[in-house]
């Protein structure tokens, strides 16, 4: 098993956030698509073993996780 790629260090920049401010309400955007994107490839690679691409789902929800915790936080108006 090949380790994943490195994970975007911050899946909700400035450019990001203004992806995400500026796209109509019907088009769908999510920061962490290219760690989704590794995570099938992986399934793909290895027959739908999911045990060999238990890298690839942690770095996902982990992407997922700092993403979803910065939007609360910019909600809420302690991040500028």
């Amino acid at each position: 098993m090949s380790a994943p790629a490195d994970k975007p260090e911050n899946p909700w920049s400035d450019k990001t956030r203004e992806k995400f401010n500026t796209k109509s309400r019907s088009e769908w955007l999510d920061p962490c698509q290219e760690a989704a994107n590794r995570s099938i490839k992986c399934l793909n690679r290895n027959g739908g073993d999911r045990a060999m691409c238990q890298e690839y789902f942690q770095a996902y929800r982990e992407c997922k996780k700092e993403w979803i915790n910065k939007r609360k936080l910019e909600k809420s108006g302690l991040l500028g």
